[in-house]
């Protein structure tokens, strides 16, 4: 357990738990990394599959369309890497500093900008592969209904959930 117990109090009194501030920071802190492990590895590998598109014979049959669609992708698979990353330094620059509320909540911060950036990326490889194999009309189609799956799975599901 992180700390001493000097405050006895509940964290949160009535939320079931009987823990301190500082342990319910730490119990945050790992739930916030479980998170960004999962997205981490997901972004890498899209990423590394994006990288490799540029380096295949077809690439150079790409439309300006497909080029630029490619570009904004592998920019945004980039950037969720980056933010996915961004704890890691965060974490070093505060260590030892006592400073766990900082670090949690620019963290969820982080995260939720990541997971944003994320999808956007993930909509872009669906609207890339859809227009190179079947079409312009495919590929706008194919990304709004990936659009459509992530809001409804990241934002409408769990806001839905937070009701019940």
């Amino acid at each position: 357990m992180a700390g001493s117990r000097n405050d006895q109090r509940d964290a949160v009194p009535g939320d079931g738990r009987d823990e301190t501030e500082a342990e319910r920071l730490d119990r945050n802190w790992n739930a916030l990394l479980q998170e960004l492990r999962v997205l981490e590895t997901g972004t890498q590998i899209l990423t590394g599959f994006l990288l490799t598109v540029a380096f295949q014979q077809t690439f150079s049959k790409l439309d300006p369309a497909e080029v630029t669609t490619y570009l904004i992708t592998v920019s945004l698979a980039a950037l969720a890497t980056v933010l996915v990353l961004a704890p890691v330094p965060l974490h070093r620059g505060l260590f030892r500093q006592h400073r766990m509320d900082v670090l949690v909540h620019w963290t969820d911060r982080i995260l939720r900008v990541a997971l944003a950036v994320a999808g956007l990326a993930i909509v872009g490889v669906a609207v890339l592969v859809f227009h190179v194999a079947a079409g312009p009309v495919a590929g706008i189609v194919a990304g709004a209904v990936m659009f459509v799956i992530i809001a409804s799975l990241w934002l409408a599901l769990p806001a839905m959930l937070r009701r019940d």
